[in-house]
């Protein structure tokens, strides 16, 4: 499997791409290749041509949950056409802040569904020949956020968002299992318990993603705890993740810098 960061937060130093606080990886299994999302604008597409990319040969969109850093770049992307796009029906809910301000996706379920071949994310399933798309996470850890974020419209009613549409997608290579997440929203933890049961391994190689941690909290503090006693060694937190988070993780696991441009291998 290789993994290529098209749009995040951070840029590296003397890599002359462009980043915005969004997330989109280009991600291949052998032939397959997958966009798991697609940032906020059209700066996924220009990293990518940058890169000698072409997401039109793409076999799949994966879509991690609805909001617009993640989704709002399908806008620009015009070949979606009879691609399949996986992701939970919620993910297409209209969504906002607590203030009225809207973060959800640019296209409602039924537009998405006459510009691709939607596939409803909400239980797990076989992409590629390694690699799982997660469905809809079971939370069960007792230290992970349960609190909404904001609320999404439906039916016209105003509804508290748990973002229910939130998941992942992991390869399940050689010496176990390597998540892919966009912003842990149903904890990176649960994320990785259920990535566990969908491949059927309890080895975990890795983690890149957003894990939207922010504060020294019993949260960060079990997570870490968590990642240790999983053993986890390769760890790239991004986007949603504070310089506070990511400084009490480098106390006791091995992190990697993550930003526009980074490519990782794993069999």
């Amino acid at each position: 499997m290789k993994l290529t960061v098209l749009c995040d937060n951070n840029t590296y130093i003397d890599r002359y791409y462009t980043g915005e606080p969004a997330l989109s990886f280009y991600v291949e299994d052998g032939d397959y290749k997958i966009l798991f999302d697609a940032g906020y604008s059209h700066i996924f597409l220009d990293n990518a041509e940058k890169m000698g990319i072409n997401l039109n040969k793409i076999h799949a969109i994966v879509l991690s949950h609805g909001h617009n850093d993640h989704t709002r770049g399908l806008y620009c992307f015009s070949p979606m056409k009879n691609i399949p796009l996986v992701a939970h029906p919620s993910c297409f809910n209209k969504k906002y802040e607590s203030d009225g301000l809207y973060i959800g996706a640019p296209y409602t379920l039924d537009e998405v569904k006459k510009l691709a071949d939607y596939r409803d994310g909400t239980q797990p399933c076989q992409l590629s020949e390694n690699i799982w798309y997660l469905g809809e996470i079971e939370r069960v850890t007792d230290f992970e956020n349960k609190k909404p974020v904001g609320y999404e419209l439906i039916n016209g009613e105003k509804r508290p968002d748990f973002l229910l549409d939130d998941t992942a997608i992991a390869y399940k290579g050689k010496e176990g299992i390597f998540v892919i997440t966009g912003c842990s929203h149903s904890g990176i933890c649960n994320i990785i318990e259920q990535a566990k049961r969908v491949c059927g391994d309890g080895r975990v190689v890795g983690v890149i993603g957003g894990f939207h941690l922010f504060d020294d909290d019993e949260q960060l503090r079990k997570t870490i705890e968590y990642f240790e006693k999983n053993n986890i060694k390769l760890n790239y937190p991004c986007h949603c993740v504070s310089l506070v988070a990511k400084a009490k993780m480098m106390e006791k696991l091995d992190v990697t810098e993550v930003g526009v441009g980074l490519e990782i291998e794993i069999e």
